[in-house]
């Protein structure tokens, strides 16, 4: 998406959760985010990444019981995002908390979203949370790329974390594989359950060998 198409996105995503009766001009808001979606420190948590999880949305969609705060969350899943700190989820939900409240959200929406934006944290809604389920598994579709793509995302992760020592990465990002392979399923639509989970099952494995072959 350009930049005025993912405003238009945002807009959209917006009068959809107030349910039409918000007059609140939206794009402040949505020019807030996009700023910090370019925030230099990224390589993959960029509007590139948020670009590819809102349209693996638009594919889920019939999945979620409210797509439009699945949307919402999907903008604020990594709108904090600083790649030496823990807490950029549960800061990401606070700004989500913050900004939908002053764009007078209902309450519930409000904290729908916080929460939504929280499961990010490990990727592992339960049963029956279709928004949980939507959300995670777009977030989630990239570890199904293609080879080369998939390539390219880990580099841009490793790029994200340029600052940490090669061993320290490797141990680190082995437990981060190791979590995601070790859950029951990592797609949870039926979509994403079909499409996707074998080949990132795949993905996340080889990925594994290259880091302990041991």
């Amino acid at each position: 998406m350009t930049t005025q198409e993912l405003r238009d996105h945002w807009a959209r995503a917006l009068r959809a959760a107030s349910g039409g009766t918000t007059d609140l001009d939206p794009y402040p808001y949505a020019d807030n985010l996009l700023s910090r979606w370019a925030e230099p420190q990224r390589k993959y948590h960029t509007t590139e990444h948020l670009t590819a999880v809102l349209d693996r949305i638009d594919v889920l969609a019939d999945h979620a019981d409210d797509p439009a705060l699945v949307r919402l969350a999907a903008w604020f899943h990594d709108a904090v995002y600083r790649p030496d700190r823990s807490e950029n989820e549960e800061r990401s939900a606070a700004l989500a908390e913050r900004a939908l409240a002053e764009a007078g959200l209902p309450e519930a929406a409000v904290a729908e979203v916080a929460r939504l934006v929280r499961l990010t944290v490990g990727h592992d809604p339960a049963d029956g949370d279709t928004n949980g389920e939507t959300l995670c598994d777009a977030d989630l579709a990239i570890l199904a790329s293609p080879p080369e793509a998939y390539a390219a995302y880990t580099k841009a992760v490793r790029a994200e974390y340029a600052f940490v020592p090669d061993e320290a990465f490797r141990e680190g990002r082995a437990a981060v594989l190791r979590h995601l392979l070790g859950l029951p399923r990592l797609f949870r639509t039926p979509y994403g359950a079909a499409h996707w989970e074998s080949t990132a099952r795949d993905n996340l494995t080889t990925e594994l060998d290259l880091l302990d072959p041991a």
